[in-house]
């Protein structure tokens, strides 16, 4: 019979980055769907907002009030069109851009680094 001391411990060497790669990757994906759901259900009610009259200041007020993501400086709202020119019967479009940055360095290597996370709204302004 063969001594095998050293065996258990190569064989984690060997798995153990795997499997945090595999975490980490997990976490960034859980990220990102957590920051595109979030991003949609804020849309549908700052373009409803904008369907209610509100200003193109109050929309984006409240986008910026409600989100609770990590970077606030890399949200971006977009209202077409500007609240000069609504009017009944109009439709109004909120557009939200947010930029996911991994956790994780190799992930950027599969994926672009920082991840978009877009998501529009419209409505009919009545």
């Amino acid at each position: 019979m063969r001594k095998e001391k050293g065996q258990a411990v190569v064989e984690i060497a060997l798995v153990l980055p795997i499997l945090l790669l595999l975490l980490c990757g997990i976490i960034d994906f859980g990220r990102i769907l957590y920051s595109s759901i979030q991003l949609n259900m804020v849309s549908q009610e700052a373009v409803r907002m904008g369907g209610l009259g509100k200003s193109d200041s109050e929309i984006v007020q409240y986008v910026n009030d409600i989100v609770d993501l990590g970077d606030k400086d890399t949200i971006s709202v977009n209202i077409t069109p500007n609240d000069y020119e609504r009017k009944s019967g109009d439709y109004v479009t909120v557009k939200i851009t947010y930029e996911v940055k991994y956790i994780t360095p190799i992930i950027g290597a599969f994926i672009p680094s920082p991840f978009q996370v877009n998501t529009e709204s419209t409505i009919r302004i009545e």
